[in-house]
């Protein structure tokens, strides 16, 4: 029993470890806007976050729980959108191993033209985050200025998901 709880452990551990990203791809606004509508047929979750931003490092662990239980959907993705600078990449992805984050994490290279983009993603954005843009079939469906809770992640989720 004892070497059979040993190897689900080792098990869990591996597949956790192979669930991170070793790498964080950066994006302009438009390339990130066209990967939206590029998982049209998908509950898509984007959360917008940074790693200095207390409240977002707070709520990242319900996101992680809630993507794990929810990753197996083939109608679900979820996509944390990064507003560090470019040049703290390696802490971003330091960030990534240390908090065990296993949605895809993306660097938003566009801080120069913030005024521009965050309008388009929601108007009544005024640029503070954490910020959560639900889409469904490309079109959004549920935005989310502040911290989210575990429940609301979830009910938002259930609703949006049929």
């Amino acid at each position: 029993m004892k070497n059979l709880l040993y190897i689900f452990t080792l098990l869990v551990c591996i597949v956790s470890f192979k669930a991170q990203q070793t790498e964080v791809s950066s994006m302009k606004y438009e390339d990130i806007e066209k990967r939206i509508q590029k998982e049209n047929d998908k509950l898509l979750v984007v959360n917008f976050w940074a790693t200095t931003c207390a409240p977002c490092v707070k709520e990242l662990p319900h996101f992680m729980e809630i993507n794990i239980k929810f990753r197996d959907n083939p109608k679900f993705k979820m996509i944390l959108v990064s507003l560090d600078r470019l040049v703290d990449k390696e802490r971003v992805l330091k960030f990534i191993k240390n908090k065990n984050l296993t949605a895809e994490v993306i660097l938003l290279d566009d801080i120069k033209r913030m005024n521009t983009w965050i309008p388009r993603f929601e108007k009544d954005w005024d640029g503070n985050i954490p910020v959560t843009i639900f889409y469904k079939n490309g079109q959004k469906v549920y935005f989310n200025d502040g911290e989210m809770s575990k429940e609301d992640l979830e009910k938002t989720i259930n609703n949006n998901l049929q």
